[in-house]
């Protein structure tokens, strides 16, 4: 236990105290399938503690051994794990199939990748570090399914509901296994290699003995659609890989579709990488050189001091030096507090990444406000920023040694900072046409300037706005 006191007193001197308090209660009196991949955001919510605290608590544990970070590949239908490793290196597929959707998805990160974070077995061991031993309902609950499913405390009874039948199967050995098959669509599916096939069971009822066998491997073989009558079946098990299997057979009913449709909000890989911290942290252990991970939406804020090159004549270097510091603390501190991160500096300009573009304008609105501050303080207008944001897909890469952002999006957002005069925010459509970008401007007065603009690189002129 010493030991663990004192990466907990590590902890305490790099997050804040509410949090790692919160995640010391959880480590000494949570159940295990507490400690199995964390929801963040469920648990901020549960121990009343900031969520960007949390996060950035969770990150800093994660760093020094308390925890491992999982970032965890979802099916966007069934919100099953397709795969999951210590960094996104891991996913290296143009595409995800899901056995139990019958389905194929291109990876994004958005809501397809989400970041969870188990408790490591040197700390305190639980279940779910073994999860061949698990029982068949907590493999489900733990194992196959994402943080971001709604399941019910009493899964085991919803289960009842639309599984008939469930065992367990060690390597190397077969099953025989007899039901009757009602007039339902039916689905033989492991969780743990993710082997599936569908029944579709109708016609006129026979009493003749119908068969099926299902071969579990290390390769996992497209699903297949196979029709049945109502009666009886002798369904047999062959368990070809070299650890413990669990099928089941479940009636796709209503009951069943109900419980994988209920979602609710988890730490998803977007997030994570526009998180200041995480950065901060991690640096350029997040995508391998050649990878190319599609983001939906992203938005881009872009800054630039108006007039430096005149600043540094005007008030001589070391002068200029310590106020062009000063801008850039005072915009990482803005950039952090609304959950955005900065990716890179490019002389006196800064490129931050939001999840949404509310955050984006929030943190515009106060670096303003921020600069006039410092301006009045010293008595001139030396420090005026001019802001461009721009929201829409992207992809997420490794360039120059750091992880960093490609495509279109960006080059329209550093091409709208660019419009902008001192003073002034310049943002396009996607960023005013937000209802919590409409809200924060409503709440401030403002009344965005709608004109069209001709902006370099672009070949059509793009409508936008300034925001006075």
């Amino acid at each position: 236990m010493s030991e663990i006191k004192a990466l907990f007193d590590i902890l305490r001197q790099t997050a804040d105290g509410r949090s790692v308090e919160a995640i010391d209660r959880l480590v000494r009196e949570g159940s295990d399938r507490a400690l199995c991949r964390i929801n963040v955001l469920d648990f901020a919510a549960a121990a009343d503690v900031d969520v960007e605290h949390a996060i950035a608590a969770f990150l800093h544990a994660s760093r020094i051994g308390l925890f491992d970070l999982s970032w965890n590949m979802l099916c966007p239908g069934c919100g099953g794990v397709l795969d999951a490793g210590a960094t996104l290196k891991t996913f290296d597929h143009d595409k995800y199939d899901c056995s139990l959707c019958a389905a194929a998805y291109e990876p994004t990160l958005d809501e397809m990748v989400e970041v969870t974070f188990t408790i490591n077995p040197r700390v305190r061991k639980i279940a779910a570090h073994s999860p061949d031993a698990l029982p068949f309902i907590e493999y489900c609950r733990q194992i196959f399914w994402g943080s971001g499913m709604d399941l019910p405390e009493d899964l085991e009874q919803h289960f009842d509901d639309f599984a008939m039948e469930a065992l367990e199967l060690p390597a190397g050995e077969k099953a025989l296994l007899s039901l009757q098959l009602p007039a339902e669509f039916i689905i033989v599916f492991d969780p743990v290699t993710h082997a599936t096939q569908f029944i579709d069971v109708k016609g006129e009822p026979t009493r003749e003995r119908q068969a099926l066998t299902m071969v579990f491997n290390q390769v996992q073989a497209p699903t297949g659609t196979m029709e049945l009558r109502p009666g009886p079946l002798r369904l047999t098990f062959d368990n070809r890989t070299n650890r413990r299997v669990l099928p089941s057979v479940w009636v796709a009913n209503q009951v069943l579709h109900d419980m994988i449709g209920k979602r609710k909000p988890f730490l998803t890989a977007k997030r994570l990488l526009t998180n200041q911290t995480f950065r901060d942290i991690y640096r350029t252990d997040t995508l391998d050189v050649d990878q190319r991970l599609k983001i939906t939406s992203l938005t881009f804020l872009f800054t630039d001091l108006k007039g430096s090159t005149e600043l540094y004549e005007k008030v001589g270097d070391l002068v200029a030096y310590d106020l062009v510091r000063q801008h850039f603390s005072v915009l990482y501190k803005i950039v952090a507090s609304e959950a955005g991160a900065v990716v890179k500096t490019i002389g006196d300009a800064v490129m931050a990444t939001f999840s949404t573009p509310d955050r984006a304008l929030a943190a515009a609105l106060r670096m303003r406000d921020a600069m006039q501050t410092i301006n009045e303080q010293r008595g001139n207008e030396d420090l005026l920023l001019k802001i461009g944001i721009h929201e829409g897909p992207c992809l997420a890469v490794t360039f120059n040694d750091r992880q960093d952002y490609f495509g279109q999006t960006v080059n329209m957002a550093a091409r709208v900072q660019g419009l902008a005069k001192s003073r002034s925010i310049f943002a396009t459509k996607p960023v005013v046409a937000d209802s919590d970008v409409a809200k924060i401007l409503e709440k401030a007065g403002l009344c965005p300037l709608e004109q069209r603009a001709a902006l370099r690189g672009i070949t059509d002129d793009a409508l936008v706005y300034e925001i006075p």
